[in-house]
């Protein structure tokens, strides 16, 4: 028999993206339910070709669920989580809530599949933050190769990485401003239409913003805690798609002809990198695509064994639906799971 899984969150961006993907990808599942918020309670979302009335998540029972995909937010994951990986399901969390506990995996499968085991300890396993996710598959073959010792890495990040008030906010400004209208700004500290807005979640005390501050942790846990690296996280008026430009330092020699052919070998890479108008991916093309797009490798002629690349990836896919249907897939391959109704 194959595995029941439980969608939390099913209402979202990335709950959706997540029912949509376990159906592609043809996850093994006898069974999918969609659980949201009681407000949600009855909402309809696609599962394939079937449609999923949402359950209310504060009265289902979870004690035959084999896997939860968890996309309902830092502080539900932090009540939810632990309660629902007490009835014997495996928690794959995509909110920031577990990603830094230590007794929890932080998992990129392309890059640390073998974290994966780890779950055992809490029942949870963490989704890392888009922009991290889609930098550590690009770093992890050169690294390999090279040892990178320091990373300087400016992201461009869409607004549906804020959720669907994000893209509602961006999709309304632009309206207004063709229409000659007032534009009111909720969701964003500033107007975000036909603008650059350079801070993304809150600020902390060394000016940096939270954003900025997990992908430096969350690339050290999940890539090498040595790795020096510091990020200035934008918010662009893009819908969906992240963009990255990364200035990479290595302890050893490594050519741009050399990473571009370690990058064409890597899992979950493709390049595309030809020095002519339109040789490079930008986010628009990304949409809906699996894999991490990389483009515009060159030497850095300012630093010793230093490289420069573009990196542009499907937020809500790699970034996090993907990304967790993925470590689900780990978890089968590797037969650390066995499907409750199975084994019972």
């Amino acid at each position: 028999m194959g595995f029941k899984v439980a969608v939390v969150g099913a209402t979202g961006n990335v709950g959706r993206e997540m029912l949509n993907i376990l159906a592609e990808r043809v996850f093994p599942a006898d069974e999918v339910v969609a659980l949201a918020s009681r407000k949600s309670m009855g909402s309809e979302v696609s599962y394939g070709d079937k449609i999923l009335k949402c359950k209310t998540l504060e009265h289902y029972d979870f004690s035959d669920v084999d896997i939860c995909l968890m996309s309902a937010g830092g502080e539900v994951s932090k009540e939810w989580s632990p309660k629902i990986a007490a009835k014997g399901a495996v928690v794959i969390d995509n909110s920031s809530a577990w990603r830094m506990d230590p007794d929890v995996p932080l998992v990129v499968p392309e890059v640390n599949a073998d974290a994966v085991a780890g779950f055992t300890k809490k029942g949870i396993i963490a989704n890392p933050n888009c922009s991290t996710a889609q930098l550590v598959v690009a770093l992890k073959p050169l690294h390999d190769k090279a040892k990178i010792t320091r990373v300087v890495v400016a992201t461009y990040q869409s607004v549906s990485g804020a959720g669907k008030d994000g893209m509602d906010e961006l999709d309304r400004q632009t309206k207004a401003l063709y229409s000659l209208q007032d534009v009111e700004t909720k969701k964003f500290p500033k107007r975000i239409a036909f603008n650059l807005i350079p801070h993304i979640d809150v600020f902390m005390e060394d000016g940096f913003t939270k954003e900025e501050w997990k992908m430096v942790v969350e690339t050290k846990k999940i890539l090498d805690p040595k790795i020096k690296l510091v990020a200035t996280c934008v918010r662009v008026p893009v819908f969906i798609g992240h963009s990255e430009a990364i200035n990479i330092e290595f302890e050893n020699p490594i050519s741009a002809d050399e990473a571009r052919e370690i990058l064409r070998a890597a899992p979950g890479v493709i390049v595309i990198d030809k020095h002519e108008p339109g040789g490079y991916v930008t986010p628009h093309e990304c949409v809906g695509e699996d894999a991490t797009y990389i483009s515009r490798i060159r030497t850095d002629p300012t630093v010793d064994n230093g490289l420069v690349l573009w990196c542009v990836s499907d937020n809500l896919r790699k970034g996090a639906a993907l990304n967790a249907v993925q470590i689900a897939e780990c978890l089968l391959n590797r037969k650390l799971i066995q499907a409750k109704k199975k084994a019972a």
